[in-house]
């Protein structure tokens, strides 16, 4: 490559689904040194964090018992992290692996120095990405071993009490297709082997495995029936069940009756009271569900608590954590931490955790003072019974994408799931390099696009979910709900509604006219006087199939949030070369594009050949060397289809040719971009990183350099930097 183009990305900035670095990293610069994974003729440059560590979704945490200092955090997207100083500190410890969602992990109570971890969030959340099986260290996460390959969600893993070679996995499956492997699986050599001990069918995954710590030949296990899909959530069927073996996993019975509910069950999470195995609790999801209780190992139950808080959203939570010395005491993650101190009867909530959403807890077995728990914004640690927490700042966010400005240093930003908005310098004269408190928020919500007016950086546009967009003006720190539509439709189907604005519901600003901004639902909106009015320029673009716009759920729980709200525009982008070339594409797999600002469509999907159905249309990069070239990235992940789909365009969308032959058949894709200097010269993000091509998507090279193994959601090409 030319010295003139290598110096265009000396400095390169990866604000990604998941960021990285090390250490306490309040100051979001603070990475650690990496050994570059090429290619070669970039060995000497490399990624630098710009942050924030605001916090992300952690799925699974663990401690070992007796020493305050060592903790672990398996988060949904950014790899398993490890403190080493009480949970001040963190570092990744999983970043040289081929996966960063990760669903379990567990440390063996017998040799601390042995850690399984169980790779594939399983709180199957509609965009949640697959893991590939289970991974073991023998020194503390220093090395890890691949032991098992399979694609999919794993929630739980157990270790022996006393054996180390001795784990199970509860091994959910595929979020979003059937497959046979699933069920609880077991090795009893190390992890050498894996032998599937206990499965029902394709559609059936199994949700939680405990031991009974008294009598480890005594194990519980539950099963859940679910599927996700693009526009609907299902929880419950005949697979849901819970299980109970007496002799180490060999054989295992179904519970029913005895005080269990009747009818159709859902999400099943099963616990054993450490001091006393005949305590045995079971979270229900059911009809007539709740907290049930066995006071004699599992023979007879009785539904100790039915309260709505305990089962309000089971998919995303139902995990428990029995006290290890008292067993009427147990945690509950829920929305907000909820614990029980008389066995079930009552549960109050636990204030003081820096954020809700809980996920997981864990109790130091010889200082039950000694709590971690996991949440959509990271950890939370305590040290007094949760009386008091500490969150450590972790920089772990999910970004859905992300915008530059034309401040100087520009400023990055995006909204970071569950989290909120932020936007950051792209660099500092701080010793400690960018710190948190260089960030602020830009308005909008949780999900979606932000959008950088480029005659104003004080102007910010931001999206939040059910089409909330506001217009953040930083003079002021204030940010206007301009909504076109500004009704809360959670609870209901798509259906129900006029507009339709997806999750992350597009917005971009015309880069002929920075008064000119785009808003979509399935019609395209376009506002030239700051929000104060909208103009749909568009029918409905999508193929509104009313089928997969219903309420979302069952057939116990709905979950109507947006997120299964289908039939939209996902993408849309004007070409930088044609005032009024716009393009359009969908969810359920439409493209489209306009010549003249939206006063005639043409539907160009037809063209476009191995294009698979239902697919979402994840984002349309126009040239920004020739009007009738553009990019078109495919997301079919939620049919199940882990492909990668990418396509250009050299004549409007008359013909189209496919960029993906090179690329590895099993990591979909999110983003492409164009060098706006260098025609043909193009970068992608795909769930695994970076990679980038010289000669117009003919060949791919990884763009490892020191990036750590992370879902790259989008990317943006500002001056001469990679952001």
């Amino acid at each position: 490559m030319p010295a003139r183009r290598r110096r265009s990305i000396c400095l390169i900035i990866a604000l990604l689904s998941v960021l990285f670095a090390a250490g306490i990293a309040s100051r979001a610069a603070e990475e650690p040194e990496k050994p570059s994974k090429g290619p070669q003729e970039f060995k000497g440059l490399k990624f630098r964090l710009v942050g924030p560590a605001a916090g992300g979704r952690v799925s699974r945490v663990a401690g070992v018992p007796g020493n305050p200092l060592v903790y672990y955090a398996a988060t949904a997207s950014g790899g398993v992290w490890k403190s080493e100083d009480g949970g001040i500190a963190w570092k990744p410890i999983f970043d040289d692996q081929p996966i960063s969602s990760i669903g379990s992990i567990a440390v063996a109570p017998s040799n601390p120095g042995v850690v399984y971890v169980g790779a594939g969030e399983a709180n199957i959340r509609g965009n949640v990405a697959a893991g590939n099986g289970i991974y073991k260290s023998t020194d503390g996460g220093k090395t890890w071993t691949h032991v098992w390959k399979q694609e999919g969600q794993i929630g739980t893993m157990i270790v022996h009490p006393s054996d180390p070679d001795v784990a199970f996995a509860a091994v959910l499956g595929h979020a979003f297709g059937p497959n046979p492997e699933r069920g609880v699986y077991r090795t009893q050599d190390g992890g050498r082997t894996w032998q599937q001990v206990l499965k029902k069918d394709a559609d059936a995954g199994a949700s939680d495995v405990c031991f009974d710590a008294s009598n480890p030949n005594i194990l519980f296990a539950g099963f859940w029936q679910a599927r996700r899909r693009p526009w609907q959530m299902t929880s419950g069927g005949p697979g849901s069940g819970l299980y109970m073996s007496r002799d180490g996993g060999d054989a295992w019975k179904q519970l029913t009756g005895y005080g269990l509910p009747e009818g159709i069950w859902g999400k099943v999470g099963v616990a054993v009271a450490p001091s006393d195995g005949r305590r045995v609790y079971a979270l229900i999801e059911a009809e007539k569900g709740g907290l049930f209780r066995s006071d004699d190992g599992g023979d007879s139950w009785s539904l100790v608590n039915d309260h709505h808080a305990l089962t309000q959203r089971p998919w995303y939570y139902m995990t428990m954590t029995v006290d290890p010395t008292n067993r009427d005491v147990v945690w509950f993650p829920q929305v907000p931490m909820l614990r029980t101190l008389d066995g079930g009867r009552t549960i109050k909530r636990v204030k003081g955790a820096h954020h809700g959403d809980h996920h997981d807890v864990w109790i130091d077995p010889k200082n039950p003072k000694r709590i971690i728990g996991a949440n959509d914004g990271g950890v939370d640690i305590s040290w007094n019974g949760g009386e008091t927490w500490y969150a450590p700042p972790l920089p772990i966010g999910q970004l859905y994408h992300v915008a530059a400005d034309n401040s100087v240093p520009y400023r990055v930003s995006g909204a970071m799931q569950d989290l909120g908005t932020a936007s950051c310098p792209s660099n500092s004269l701080h010793g400690g390099g960018i710190a948190n408190g260089d960030c602020h928020d830009v308005g909008g919500g949780e999900a979606g696009f932000t959008a950088h007016d480029p005659s104003d950086p004080n102007i910010v546009w931001a999206g939040e979910y059910f089409g909330i967009i506001t217009r953040y003006d930083h003079r002021t720190g204030m940010a206007r709900n301009i909504s076109i539509y500004p009704e809360n439709w959670s609870g209901h189907g798509a259906e129900a509604n006029r507009y339709r604005f997806q999750w992350t519901a597009p917005i971009q600003i015309s880069p002929h006219d920075s008064k000119t901004v785009y808003h979509a639902s399935q019609v395209l909106f376009k506002t030239t006087d700051g929000g104060q009015s909208w103009t749909a320029i568009s029918p409905d673009l999508s193929r509104n199939d009313k089928s997969k716009q219903k309420w979302s759920g069952g057939p116990i729980t709905g979950d109507n949030t947006g997120v299964e709200w289908y039939g939209t525009i996902f993408a849309v982008a004007e070409s930088p070369k044609e005032k009024g070339l716009v393009w359009a594409g969908t969810d359920d797999g439409l493209v489209h594009l306009t010549k003249d600002g939206g006063a005639r469509w043409t539907n160009v999907t037809a063209n476009i050949k191995g294009l698979p159905e239902w697919g979402t249309v994840s984002l349309i990069e126009p040239s920004p060397h020739d009007a009738a070239t553009a990019y078109a990235v495919v997301d079919a992940h939620r049919l199940d289809d882990m492909r990668p789909y990418l396509w250009k365009t050299s004549d409007y969308g008359r013909t189209w040719k496919s960029l993906a032959g090179g690329l590895p058949r099993d990591v979909y894709l999110h983003a492409v971009r164009e060098d706006p200097k260098r025609r043909g010269q193009l970068y992608l993000g795909t769930e695994r990183g970076v990679s980038f091509s010289r000669d117009d998507g003919a060949t791919w090279t990884v763009l490892g350099l020191n990036l750590p193994t992370v879902a790259v959601h989008d990317l943006v090409v500002k001056d001469n930097d990679l952001v």
